[in-house]
Order: C-alpha cells, then structure tokens, then sequence
C-alpha cells in the first residue's frame, strides 16, 4: 500500500508542485491550505495520513503549535515533517520529526520518511545565468501528461506575476515586511518547479529587502518572467 500523505501549503503553486510530485513518486497524497484546514482534515477523513508535510510560514496557525495540535489528533506513529523556503530560527521546529529546506527532491523526502535523513536538503539554484534547471524540469516532464506540464507553469508565471504587483504596491507603501513575505513565496514555489532565475531574483531581494532600486529590480523580474515564457514556448514547438 502506498504511503499516505497529507501535505499542507498555504501557497497553491508549491501545493500543486509537491502533490504531482509526490502522486508521481507514488505516495497517496491529499492537500490541505493551511493549519486550520489540516486540522479538519485529519478530525473527518480515516485512514489518517501515515505523513504530514506542512510548511512552517502561514497565516494562521503553523509551526510548532500546528505540530502539537496534530499530535493530538493523529496516531503515534505519523510523522510530521516540516518544510520552509528559509532555515528555521533557532527554537523552531522541535515539535517536528524532521525539516525539508525547498526545494527539495522527491529523493530528499523518501529518505526523511524512511528516517535516514530527518533534515533533508536543499538543492542548489542552477548555474549562473541560467533560467530553467533541466533537471527538475525533465523529471516534472516524467511524472505528468504533457498538458498538465503547461498548466503547471502557467500557473507559476501567473503567480509570479501577481506576487510582483503586490510587491510594487508594498514598494510604495514602504512595507518591508509585505515585500519580503512575496518574495519567500515566489522562492519557493519556483524552486519547486525549477525556475531558478526567479527563484535566484526573489532570494535577493528576501534577503535584502526594500531598497534605492526596488522598481527596477522588479522591472527585471518581469523581463525574467518573459524569458522563461519564450523557453517554455519554444519546448511546445519542438
């Protein structure tokens, strides 16, 4: 019987990602979009999940208090693994059986449920300059139909897109914190994905927050958006 696992994700593209790629590694997957709804979940659906992959940065609750919530309510033996776009704080996660860093590969979560890895790794954003990783790309080609593949990154660059505005809005408003929160997510779901450009784009600007030049750099994005539009239709040709 396959592995049941309960991934949660208040962000719908890493959501999406993980499921595919955790239904195509063969696990028995289920989705929820945030602690709340995880919550729910594991109070009406039987079987209970056997693994729970939830994201540690979302409204509501999260993180530890979302682990000792599940503990109660699931069996002894599930496991929760933890998983963020950044390393934990020093403190976090304790309640946790393990920490994935995104993004990660289906390889990384095999082995934090088997428990040879309770950490998991990261993988490296691709080399310099370049937009699409080819790897991760090859093995979403592998694990779904070819129209689904489209949908996928549709809905990345739409995403992305939308992140960007909101990130220009907070840009205007000087909310540091709203702009670095879009950038966290536009990380992540990329990285899923293996769009390594934006995911190098937003990693800086998380990591440096607003500054002088903030329009130009969302400029960029933009541009990089575009670049990856033309891989993609290009690859649909061919």
């Amino acid at each position: 019987m396959p592995v049941r696992v309960l991934i949660v994700d208040d962000d719908e593209l890493s959501r999406e990602v993980l499921t595919l790629l955790a239904e195509g590694a063969g696990y028995e997957v289920e989705a929820a979009e945030s602690g709340d709804a995880a919550l729910v979940h594991v109070q009406r659906v039987r079987p209970l999940p056997e693994v729970v992959l939830t994201d540690m940065q979302m409204p509501g609750i999260a993180g530890d208090e979302l682990a000792r919530r599940l503990r109660g309510l699931c069996r002894a033996e599930t496991l929760l693994l933890a998983m963020s776009g950044s390393e934990l704080e020093d403190g976090m996660g304790r309640e946790f059986d393990g920490f994935l860093l995104k993004p990660f590969t289906m390889e990384a979560l095999a082995r934090a449920i088997s428990g040879g890895s309770a950490r998991g790794e990261g993988r490296a954003s691709g080399a310099s300059g370049a937009v699409l990783d080819e790897v991760v790309y090859a093995k979403l080609q592998e694990s779904m139909r070819h129209s689904r593949l489209e949908e996928l990154y549709a809905l990345c660059l739409k995403d992305t897109e939308a992140r960007v505005v909101r990130m220009r809005r907070a840009t205007s408003e000087g909310d540091d914190a709203a702009y670095t929160k879009e950038a966290h997510a536009i990380k992540g779901g990329c990285g899923m994905v293996g769009a390594v450009e934006l995911q190098r784009l937003a990693t800086s600007m998380e990591e440096r927050g607003l500054c002088d030049d903030d329009v130009a750099t969302l400029n960029e994005f933009m541009v990089a958006c575009e670049r990856l539009r033309r891989i993609l239709v290009a690859r649909e040709s061919n």
